[in-house]
């Protein structure tokens, strides 16, 4: 991977901050390896950029792009060869080079359309190009292969199922992959989208530091944060040093709140029910998968990156549908070495609001019978302000409640997602 005197000066501070800093390390590293151009080493590479042939990246593409470039996918230099491919699709390891045998759980791999593969020659050049046109990264081609897209989604995603969100993403991607190093030359909207929340890892690690934290939780959301999410970061807060909320910022499915709403209704979470300086409110630039289990460990592995020494994982962790039992997502930890991750899951099982306790509670601390439990979920509270049904009281805090019906409001009756109760979140 070419380094230029930016990325240098970058990894001499880290470093340095990284010596006194009392956080997990990088997986895999002993610093983060971030692989964002910037200055006039990014300024000549887009200039060279625009003279390559160009592959349009999808969305999940980008996403994993930006993270190859701000470190957040720590050490990879960039989308995965056959051997990795198949190594992490198989035994969740990479095959090859330097991190040959460090565990991986899920492919970051670039496809194109067959035509594009077979004009392509190892030690090539291409620009890598969001579907708007911005120049996102340029490849230098190591390898270009065919895979087996059923058997990638059977292993990741346990199902070959082309409703699953996850499976239509494989399935849909170029005929070919294209392996290869990248020089990463945007961040895209997050910074000015998001310029509150959206931060890298060592602007997070940074923020860490500062605080004095050695061990953190990260809280992975895709929705707004009903009271079973307040009651496991609080749970966390009592184990943890302060809790890293931490939102997905990229692409869902429909029927999911946006990023911008979600964000507002989180702060105003946190600025009314919880102690301050316990918690910290971040994004990272990902599109969901919807791996369930396998995703789970994947977001382990990038919190981690972040400086996050656990994660909390409760029912149906980066679930979607009846794919996936309430707790597969912690279930698959047991079967990772010990030497393979450092960040530890936090397993919490049912959470609920108890009638007979008037509080929440979990299957471990309430003595109540099941019909005193209140079972909340994201897609219970998402199916009845979507449908504009009443919400009882003890799913939501009332401020969250109203940013979230005033984004309902703006959005016509027959314009809304069906939101389904499948699964999980069916009980």
């Amino acid at each position: 991977m070419t380094s230029s005197i930016a990325n240098q000066e970058g990894s001499n501070q880290q470093t340095s901050n990284q010596q006194a800093s009392k956080l997990v390390p990088p997986h895999g590293s002993s610093e983060l390896k971030p692989l964002l151009l910037k200055g006039d080493a990014r300024k000549q590479a887009l200039k060279l950029a625009s003279t390559l042939p160009t592959i349009t990246l999808s969305s999940r593409e980008r996403g994993d792009l930006i993270m190859l470039g701000i470190g957040g996918f720590t050490p990879l230099n960039g989308f995965m060869n056959q051997a990795d491919w198949q190594g992490v699709v198989d035994n969740m390891r990479l095959q090859s080079g330097e991190n040959a045998g460090l565990f991986w759980p899920i492919p970051i791999t670039l496809s194109a359309p067959k035509a594009t593969a077979e004009s392509l020659n190892q030690g090539d050049k291409v620009a890598l190009v969001a579907k708007d046109g911005e120049i996102m990264g340029i490849l230098r081609v190591e390898e270009t292969y065919t895979i087996d897209k059923a058997h990638e989604c059977q292993q990741v995603f346990t199902t070959t199922d082309s409703e699953h969100p996850g499976v239509q993403q494989v399935l849909n991607q170029g005929e070919v992959n294209i392996a290869g190093s990248v020089e990463v030359l945007s961040e895209g909207e997050f910074p000015t989208l998001y310029p509150e929340i959206y931060k890298t890892p060592a602007e997070t690690r940074a923020i860490l530091d500062a605080k004095g934290w050695k061990t953190v939780a990260a809280f992975q959301t895709r929705n707004p944060m009903h009271r079973s999410h307040e009651y496991l970061a609080k749970i966390a807060i009592e184990i943890c040093d302060g809790v890293l909320i931490h939102s997905l910022l990229g692409a869902l499915k429909p029927g999911d709140i946006p990023a911008e709403v979600r964000q507002e209704a989180i702060k105003t979470l946190i600025d009314n029910y919880f102690r301050q300086d316990t918690v910290i409110q971040a994004g990272y630039p990902l599109d969901m998968r919807y791996a369930g289990p396998r995703e789970a460990l994947l977001h382990a592995v990038f919190r981690q990156n972040y400086g996050c020494s656990h994660l909390i994982v409760g029912r149906d962790h980066a679930g979607v549908g009846d794919y996936y039992g309430a707790f597969d997502a912690q279930t698959i930890f047991e079967y990772v070495g010990k030497d393979d991750l450092i960040t530890q899951p936090l397993k919490i099982g049912w959470t609920f609001w108890c009638n007979a306790c008037n509080a929440m509670a979990s299957d471990k601390t309430c003595p109540h019978e099941a019909s005193e439990h209140v079972k909340v979920s994201g897609t219970k509270l998402r199916k009845a302000l979507s449908e504009d049904e009443e919400v009882p009281e003890n799913f939501s805090r009332p401020e969250v409640l109203e940013i979230l019906r005033d984004y309902y409001a703006g959005i016509a009756r027959e314009e809304r997602a069906e939101v389904k109760l499948v699964g999980a979140s069916a009980v």
